[in-house]
């Protein structure tokens, strides 16, 4: 099938994006408890003026001067992301490139489309992927709280769509987030195929049916459910990446790993972490996953704890980027929001919502993961 391709510099608007597909056509592990960094907003966050002091958490025992450092690949070379690796496929038990080569990914998320819209824009995109030299971005799409995609559908296939246009123009790889705690499968059936139908030619997009299946799920119906929702993004796209959450909010993918997806080939496994609550116990799990060929995703991680408040822990933070990187395990950090006193938020209340954010604009945690990114930057 032809593959869109679209350099940096690419001319073509988004607008005619559309058009081109006619006629050529990551882990969230949260707390055991069931919270989700930023579920716990219920209400939309109050807006705030702009600070211009540099919020965020206690750094703990370790200086986040003396951590973070990750090594491998990645850089910014002149080529952008999707030049450089093409058409994602799973190779050997790993997310690879088109000529079936480990591949490590790291990208940022933005925080719930409902509570934080004003980030979901090309500015945004451009200026992560310019300053922070990410490769891979995750618009989260709520679907259950209000004003998220069961009440307004057509407002938030809007934002992401957006986030993934730009992407798309940027040159660089993005995750479609079905931002969801419950089973929709038929309303998650008809939106991906609607987006595999939109993107599906295009190797920058990668699907994520299910954010965090909760601890009321089983593995036997998250694989159903996963299994219809790819049946149908397969019929507009044979071969884009597909990524699968697990019971417990995406802990339990040793429960993957005894019963994996079958009929598909190009899927991977999220698996979340907050270096503030999961430690080795999970970093032992996600090990013996990975080495029975599983494929694994991080699809949402920080440094805080489970629920996104809390210190920082930056030893196993730490000890988080030296496996993911061990074993080309692509990750995104959580999230691009300005909730005031979040230690997950990258950002300080009222920041610019068109990028081009200085350091008294970023948190404690947004400079710092800013600079994890920047040390893959050639």
């Amino acid at each position: 099938m032809l593959r869109w391709v679209l350099p940096a510099t690419s001319t073509v608007s988004l607008e005619a994006l559309p058009a081109l597909r006619f006629t050529a056509l990551l882990l969230c592990l949260c707390c055991s408890s069931g919270c989700d960094p930023g579920s716990t907003n219920d209400a939309e966050p109050v807006a705030t003026n702009a600070s211009n002091t540099t919020g965020g958490t206690s750094m703990g025992t370790t200086s986040a001067a003396s951590v973070g450092s990750t090594s491998g690949g990645g850089g910014n070379d002149g080529a952008t992301p999707v030049e450089r690796h093409g058409q994602l496929t799973v190779s050997l038990g790993r997310l690879s490139d088109a000529n079936g080569e480990p591949v490590t990914l790291r990208g940022q998320g933005f925080g719930w489309d409902n509570w934080w819209p004003q980030y979901y824009n090309a500015d945004v995109v451009g200026w992560l992927r310019a300053d922070w030299c990410v490769d891979l971005v995750r618009p989260a799409m709520g679907i259950e709280p209000d004003g998220a995609y069961l009440a307004n559908p057509a407002a938030s296939k809007a934002r992401i769509q957006a986030v993934v246009e730009a992407a798309i123009a940027e040159g660089i790889y993005v995750i479609i987030d079905w931002h969801a705690h419950d089973l929709h499968e038929s309303e998650a059936t008809a939106f991906f195929s609607e987006m595999a139908a939109a993107y599906g030619d295009y190797p920058n997009v990668l699907y994520e049916v299910f954010n965090e299946p909760e601890d009321d799920e089983t593995w036997p119906q998250v694989k159903a459910y996963a299994e219809s929702v790819i049946a149908a993004i397969r019929q507009h796209d044979p071969d884009n990446i597909v990524i699968v959450g697990s019971p417990e909010w995406d802990q339990r993918v040793d429960l993957v790993a005894a019963d994996p997806i079958t009929s598909d080939m190009n899927v991977v496994y999220s698996l979340h972490f907050y270096a503030g609550t999961h430690g080795g116990w999970l970093r032992d799990r996600a090990s013996s996953v990975l080495e029975a060929g599983i494929p694994l995703i991080v699809s949402e991680s920080s440094g805080s704890e489970a629920s996104g408040m809390g210190a920082n822990n930056y030893t196993e933070w730490q000890a988080w980027f030296d496996l993911m990187e061990a074993n080309h395990v692509s990750w995104i950090n959580y999230s691009v929001s300005d909730k005031a006193g979040e230690t997950i938020s990258v950002l300080e209340p009222g920041a610019p919502s068109n990028g081009g954010w200085d350091t008294t604009q970023l948190t404690e945690t947004g400079e710092y993961i800013r600079g994890v990114f920047q040390s893959h930057c050639d």
